[in-house]
């Protein structure tokens, strides 16, 4: 009993830290992508493949996407004592909207640091980071909060679910926080659960849900502010492969939506699933690369069936 209130003070102390700000006063709250507000979820259901294909099957030559991450230079050291310890070293990286991107790198690496930075939780030492155009780098504390409340939807290993409330009432925190009115916070959180096929759940508490739906509940939670991106760090670390898999159906799905996708992983198997991979090594990047063929959740969840 102990551990699982320590747990759940931790969480709660994690999401204040998240999500607490100042009232919203940037004007780019009103310029959020907006996966959610549309009230149907047709597009969501259809067979994934279906919609790549219509993609790849355009005539019309796309107009490039304008860049949701942008690093320039990017350096982070800390300081240990009388000595600085470097762990980002000069970071050249340009992510656009509707991206699914995996970053790698075995422990050591730096990725950790760098999904930080990209989360607007901790900030660079040297560089620029612009976030769907705007400079973040030296943003103080306060304009952080406001980024990350209107611009990253975040998606974690832990789940970082409060416990005494219900999956609705976990989904409307960024927008209780954010000072919307409760009816429009219950609209679009009961719209964002739908999303994730958890709207007969909304009344449940975590406890009562499976790792699987914890996470869909988290999943929910991170869109329901339309956020520019979702930022996921191992999303599928603490669930087996078969709800793995679920997951990432449910983010290929989004990505197909036009959202943003950036996946934080060590597994090479949840890498497959996104179009493009950077791997870093040292601090540094060492690979960037584009995958062809992704692989195809809903296809692997079929198979696996048979």
């Amino acid at each position: 009993m102990e551990h699982k209130e320590q747990n759940t003070s931790r969480a709660a102390n994690f999401i204040s830290t998240l999500l607490s700000q100042n009232k919203p006063s940037l004007p780019f709250a009103q310029e959020t992508s907006n996966a959610i507000n549309d009230t149907s979820t047709k597009e969501l259901s259809l067979p994934l493949t279906q919609k790549m294909s219509s993609a790849t099957n355009a005539t019309s030559t796309p107009t490039p996407a304008p860049a949701i991450i942008r690093l320039e230079k990017l350096k982070k050291h800390y300081a240990m004592g009388r000595t600085t310890l470097p762990v980002l070293h000069g970071l050249n990286l340009e992510i656009k909207r509707g991206e699914m991107v995996a970053i790698m790198g075995p422990s050591g690496s730096g990725k950790s640091t760098l999904m930080n930075i990209l989360g607007c939780l901790d900030k660079p030492s040297q560089g620029r980071y612009l976030l769907d155009g705007v400079p973040v780098s030296r943003m103080n504390r306060n304009e952080l909060a406001d980024i990350r409340n209107q611009k990253i939807g975040f998606v974690f290993q832990g789940f970082h679910l409060l416990q005494w409330m219900t999956a609705m009432g976990n989904v409307e925190l960024p927008l209780i926080y954010a000072g919307i009115p409760a009816e429009e916070r219950q609209e679009r959180a009961s719209r964002a659960l739908k999303l994730v096929g958890l709207s007969s759940r909304a009344n449940h508490r975590p406890l009562e849900l499976s790792g699987g739906q914890q996470q869909r509940v988290a999943i929910a939670r991170a869109l329901v502010t339309s956020p520019a991106m979702i930022l996921a760090d191992e999303p599928t670390g603490n669930l087996d492969s078969q709800t793995s898999i679920v997951i990432i159906s449910i983010l290929q799905r989004l990505n197909a939506r036009g959202m943003t996708i950036v996946i934080v992983t060590h597994e090479p198997d949840i890498a497959a699933y996104c179009r493009r991979k950077v791997v870093l090594r040292d601090g540094r990047i060492v690979e960037d690369s584009i995958n062809p063929t992704p692989l195809v959740a809903d296809v692997q969840a079929a198979q696996s069936k048979e």
